[in-house]
């Protein structure tokens, strides 16, 4: 007599912000993506304890058992992309939007390490609002509601946890030297005038993920989840989907 091997349990949709990211980034998204994926906006990078983006990734995959879809912005998509390095068995879909698998160049750390001095003053108001706009296609820089909610979370992160990220940024890992090797279903987007990772950054690990899908959102920049949030949620909807995820 023989018998079926159990089946494999359901993976989990984790989503995970960026940098001074909270549960706002992805809120549009939480509310639509299938139930039956029990999708979860993880905190993981808050915590004190996480110092790098390996250790970040290192702290999602012992807080969440099993196999994972992991959908990350901006610094969520390093950790993504970290954590499918330090676990492959486990990651079985990647969601990258606006991120860059790029280590840090010397001009963006010499930018980061003039605002970490400012931020261990207490001026992160000072720092953040004369740079919004950088977050944004024009069209959403003009949105006050848009403009309020990203300061507002920024804010709310408060000077620790926005010099602890920053310099888990400054010393990230090189994700390109291990991208070629990423078996599961990859999806890559981007804001056509993404400013803080530009289009090429995603071009670039669409290119070394192989068979990675990669999209394109028109008139918007880095903030995709927030200013674009009807066609993020199309296209990961399609994804998941295409990958057999939801049912």
């Amino acid at each position: 007599m023989t018998t079926n091997p159990p089946p494999s349990p359901a993976p989990q949709l984790l989503l995970i912000p960026g940098l001074a990211g909270d549960a706002t980034m992805w809120r549009f998204q939480r509310a639509v993506l299938p139930a039956a994926l029990r999708p979860e906006i993880t905190e993981v990078h808050t915590r004190p304890e996480a110092t790098t983006v390996q250790a970040m990734a290192a702290l999602l995959l012992a807080q969440y058992p099993g196999p994972l879809l992991l959908c990350g912005a901006s610094m969520g998509g390093m950790i993504a992309m970290e954590a499918a390095r330090q676990a492959p068995g486990r990651v079985v879909g990647l969601a990258l939007l606006g991120t860059t698998a790029r280590p840090e160049t010397p001009e963006m750390q010499a930018l980061r390490e003039a605002a970490i001095a400012l931020f261990e003053q207490g001026r992160v108001r000072e720092v953040i609002e004369p740079n919004v706009a950088f977050a944004f296609h024009p069209s959403g820089a003009a949105r006050a509601d848009l403009v309020q909610d990203y300061l507002d979370f920024v804010l709310r992160a408060g000077a620790e946890q926005l010099v602890r990220q920053n310099r888990a940024v400054i010393v990230r890992p090189d994700a390109r030297l291990h991208l070629p090797q990423v078996k599961c279903p990859v999806l890559v987007v981007c804001g056509e005038a993404d400013q803080l990772t530009p289009l090429v950054c995603s071009e670039e690990i669409a290119g070394l993920v192989p068979g990675a899908e990669f999209e394109v959102v028109a008139d918007c920049g880095h903030m995709l989840t927030m200013e674009r949030p009807e066609v993020v949620n199309t296209l990961l909807t399609q994804w998941l989907q295409r990958g057999g995820w939801t049912g």
